[in-house]
């Protein structure tokens, strides 16, 4: 009678467990349950000391292709132009003023993998480091022979998914939403804004899944987690651990993918 209630609903906790399902077939095996880590936002996983934002932009990005392993796909690393400013005066606001995404992954005609991103993340690390693996994770994904569950138009869901599957479920989540302060000359006060997909309960969730599935505990993300986010972490571990949600998953065969043949 008592009961509280769930974090998400059957629709979006099935989705999650079909995707994950997807990537342990595909991306499992020792290269998940081995190598694949729990990426922090500390000096142990990224640079601390840079000469330029740009530098910083690139170093981070190494990083996050490193954390990945996906250290040797080749891609090319490109800033995006500048949003434009829609404060035009202490009373003129432009409405609808044009953005640019926080980032963006292309494949070209000459098969050659590009990926971009918004300057504007270069004074926010840990969205560019979320970016950086939401990016790498379409990469990885689209290698994929399978489609993703519910078809390539969840592609983004999936992807934001693999971001946490590979490693970087704090930064998804820390990053999912945010609500600050913002001051000027002539003018003051707070603005919202969201990155990627899902939302603050569905990141939190996928990364309790990625947490049992590699045997972490909660406390080990705590000190890293937003506060607000740490009680939400508490309640899905303990919804997953109810049932044998994890054990399901590790049941799932991992199947390497098969050379390529054609010319």
């Amino acid at each position: 009678m008592f009961k509280s209630k769930p974090i998400l609903s059957e629709e979006d906790r099935a989705f999650q467990v079909a995707t994950f399902k997807w990537l342990l077939k595909h991306f499992g095996g020792k290269d998940f349950y081995v190598d694949t880590k729990l990426i922090l936002p500390t000096n142990e996983f990224f640079p601390s000391k840079v000469g330029s934002a740009q530098e910083a932009a690139i170093e981070t990005f190494h990083a996050v292709k490193k954390h990945a392993g996906m250290e040797e796909w080749p891609c090319r690393l490109e800033a995006q132009e500048e949003d434009v400013n829609p404060r035009l005066g202490s009373a003129v606001i432009v409405q609808n003023a044009p953005l640019t995404p926080m980032g963006t992954f292309q494949e070209k005609e000459n098969e050659e993998v590009v990926i971009t991103y918004n300057p504007a993340l270069l004074n926010q690390p840990s969205q560019l480091v979320a970016t950086f693996a939401h990016e790498l994770s379409h990469y990885l994904t689209g290698s994929c022979s399978e489609e993703p569950p519910g078809g390539w138009e969840n592609w983004e869901f999936a992807t934001d998914i693999t971001a946490t599957f590979i490693g970087f479920g704090v930064f998804m989540a820390n990053t999912a939403f945010g609500f600050h302060q913002y001051s000027g000359p002539d003018s003051m006060g707070w603005q919202s804004s969201r990155n990627g997909y899902m939302t603050e309960a569905e990141h939190v969730f996928s990364l309790a899944i990625f947490l049992g599935l590699k045997d972490i505990s909660v406390e080990t993300v705590s000190p890293h987690l937003k506060k607000n986010l740490n009680k939400l972490l508490k309640k899905a571990s303990k919804e997953i651990s109810n049932g044998d949600l994890i054990e399901e998953l590790k049941a799932v065969e991992y199947r390497p993918p098969e050379p390529n043949t054609e010319v």
